[in-house]
């Protein structure tokens, strides 16, 4: 979702999701990032003109720096960078497996737009150029917040120090 949020309204975003919150309540922000290190791009890119228009790539410390000045307290960050180049991979291999259907479906031109967005969005999750990210954040106003102390407790919720 915060892919189609983009910078200029990465505060209100953020401002938005903590004013609904109740104290202590809890934000999964789930998105694919960019790479800080990465070159700026001239011109539209491939994603841009044919899957996703209105996208903007952030790297995850602006995101997580947006959402501390917006007032939420940053509890966890997982990236499933390699995770996703796996699921891109499966999909791929899918859509291809019924390519027959998709083109039936669609079109041959929007087959091959989105096989060619998920290959190359593969390779760039397994090469880094994208992340994606999953960060917990909460509206703590930092006092003790009687949430769980470690992700295991949070996966775990009947087990008491991941144990």
């Amino acid at each position: 979702m915060i892919e189609h949020v983009g910078a200029e309204k990465l505060p209100e975003y953020f401002q938005k999701a903590h004013q609904l919150l109740k104290p202590g309540g809890v934000f999964l922000n789930h998105g694919i990032t960019e790479s800080i290190t990465n070159a700026p791009l001239r011109g539209p890119s491939f994603i841009d003109k044919y899957v996703f228009p209105d996208g903007e790539l952030i790297p995850i410390s602006t995101s997580l720096h947006t959402a501390e000045a917006a007032g939420f307290e940053v509890r966890d960050v997982e990236c499933l960078r390699e995770h996703y180049a796996m699921t891109l991979r499966h999909w791929v291999k899918r859509l291809e497996d019924k390519r027959d259907q998709a083109i039936a479906m669609t079109s041959s031109e929007t087959y091959r737009i989105w096989r060619i967005y998920m290959a190359g969005s593969a390779y760039g999750f397994e090469t880094g150029r994208l992340g994606l990210y999953q960060s917990l954040l909460v509206k703590s106003g930092r006092q003790a917040s009687g949430l769980p102390l470690t992700r295991c407790d949070w996966y775990n919720p009947g087990l008491e120090n991941g144990r």
